[in-house]
């Protein structure tokens, strides 16, 4: 054992499972770096709610049981289980360093210990104004693009943003018949567009296949059901949350990708993976996304439905070589780990890591 092997205490956001299938970004992040600490030689410790996949040591809260309502009850118990799963973990060794990432941190930050690094995947918006602010010492933030770094408000706690990446070598290795469908990969909310696509792809008489997670809070719930379940067809399919093998093939095959997402997108590992494959994303231009596509060159960026339906059209003008050059220049999870791993041994130093944002 040397110096500087790091143990990192990892916190999920804990009403969802982690693990490589997991649906969620703020998820597939964790499981890289969880993935990475142990492939190097570090100590990985993650709270995660049961049926997570963990490569270091997990440390099991209860799952919310499937299909049960969310409520405010429900959610204090599972943050009280988070506290005292991070209490029992930071008394029992020695925690270099402590990374939150789910959007409900604030209730659960340990008033004392290790240094904290608290990863805002979510529009800065979403978060309570004393979470971008806070007042615990050694407490850090940081953003997942350079457009949610610039949203935030000012903070000596706001670190300079790490991109968000994805397994491209895998990716850019598929090679897959190019069929006809468009593809939507997103949990299923208002914010995520949906109910767009779906238009979209009936005007543009495409078929869809969108994969997804319908969460049991009741807008989730009402809008699967008033908006996305009617629109749904022989042709339009709805396939639920499937895992990281199924996900590639479909991305590698796919005729485009679909993102209509009305909120102000923090990253897109969707838009990644996709140029990752070869596959153009059609993508309104909110938050990160105009980022990561390049109009006219790894897809098209779109006002309305009726310029998406113009796009997919198109969509066969995009050359897939380019699109897994730029995501191999861009977007790799081996310079995202090597950040995050950077970051991690300045904490454990006890440095400041403040510096102006390049």
């Amino acid at each position: 054992m040397t110096s500087d092997r790091l143990t990192i205490l990892s916190v999920a956001y804990p009403l969802a499972p982690t693990g490589p299938d997991a649906v969620g970004g703020a998820e597939q992040i964790l499981s890289a770096l969880d993935q990475a600490l142990v492939a190097t030689g570090h100590q990985s410790l993650v709270v995660a709610c049961a049926g997570s996949r963990i490569c270091g040591k997990l440390i099991e809260i209860p799952a919310t049981e499937r299909g049960a309502a969310i409520t405010p009850p429900s959610i204090k118990r599972v943050h009280e289980s988070v506290r005292r799963a991070i209490d029992t973990a930071i008394r029992a060794r020695r925690i270099d360093v402590i990374h939150l990432h789910g959007i409900d941190f604030p209730a659960y930050l340990p008033p004392f210990g290790p240094p904290v690094l608290a990863t805002l995947h979510l529009p800065p918006a979403w978060y309570p104004a004393e979470a971008l602010r806070p007042s615990r010492p050694r407490t850090w933030l940081n953003c997942v693009s350079r457009s949610q770094y610039e949203a935030c408000p000012s903070s000596p706690a706001l670190l300079p943003p790490i991109e968000n990446g994805v397994d491209v070598e895998t990716l850019a290795k598929l090679r897959h018949a190019r069929r006809g469908f468009a593809l939507m990969l997103a949990r299923i909310c208002p914010e995520k567009g949906q109910r767009l696509a779906l238009e979209a792809a009936h005007q543009a008489d495409v078929p869809l296949l969108i994969g997804g997670e319908v969460f049991p809070y009741p807008a989730h719930l009402d809008y699967f059901e008033t908006e996305v379940r009617p629109r749904l067809d022989h042709r339009r399919r709805f396939l639920g949350p499937f895992g990281l093998a199924r996900k590639r093939r479909l991305l590698a095959a796919a005729r485009c990708v679909l993102i209509p997402s009305l909120a102000p997108e923090t990253s897109s590992l969707v838009a990644m993976e996709a140029a990752a494959a070869g596959t153009p994303v059609i993508a309104f231009p909110n938050g990160a996304l105009p980022e990561t596509v390049e109009h006219g060159r790894t897809g098209f960026l779109v006002e309305n439905v009726r310029e998406m339906v113009e796009a997919i059209a198109r969509a066969d003008k995009i050359d897939p070589g380019i699109c897994r050059a730029v995501a191999r220049v861009r977007f790799s999870h081996v310079r995202m780990v090597a950040q995050y791993l950077d970051l991690y041994r300045l904490l454990k130093r006890q440095l400041s890591p403040v510096c102006p944002c390049p």
